[in-house]
């Protein structure tokens, strides 16, 4: 299993001290945050094409790299990133060929009931209040969805006004930056 793996590699990395040329303090010395997509193609790329090295920007990463709701993680780890680790700017970059741009409830729904989920399930999770197909929903224009991010980030109630806060796509290829203008 993977997992074993990954648990047999630490104790290795550990034992021999890996973890010393990344000793930082929580802080991001640049005071800022990036949002951005969990795609692998942006785990080591991203930081790179953006000459950020360990301990300088609190990464935040989801499918997307989206705020869905004013009240989303995302959205609560920019507010402890702002008030309690000194975020004074926030970079959002979403990037190019996401697969979040394909996402549909209809897909979702036909695999989770392929792997055992019951229409049942989804349907008491509806009860409850939760859009499926709002919450399982992609997007299908990228600049589109970088402003709107940005602009829930900037109007959020709790982000002061002096914050920075600006919208990007980076290429999956080659780390190339396009900002997006609000």
């Amino acid at each position: 299993m993977m997992i074993d793996q990954i648990i047999a590699f630490n104790k290795d990395f550990v034992a021999q001290k890996g973890y010393e040329k990344y000793l930082t303090s929580k802080y991001p010395e640049k005071k800022l945050a990036v949002l951005s997509c969990m795609d692998t193609r942006l785990t080591e790329l991203l930081p790179a094409a953006l000459g950020l090295k360990n301990g300088d920007a609190k990464m935040i990463k989801n499918a997307g790299g989206l705020v869905i709701s004013p009240f989303d993680s995302a959205m609560r780890s920019i507010i402890v990133a702002i008030y309690e680790l000194g975020v004074e700017e926030i970079m959002v970059v979403a990037h190019s060929q996401c697969g979040a741009c394909h996402m549909n409830y209809d897909h979702f729904h036909h695999e989770m009931i392929a792997r055992g989920v019951k229409d049942e399930t989804l349907d008491t999770i509806r009860k409850c209040g939760i859009d499926l197909d709002q919450w399982l929903e992609g997007f299908k224009d990228t600049p589109a969805s970088v402003r709107k991010t940005v602009e829930t980030i900037k109007g959020h109630p709790l982000v002061p006004r002096d914050i920075v806060v600006r919208g990007f796509i980076i290429d999956s290829s080659t780390g190339e930056l396009e900002e997006i203008a609000d």
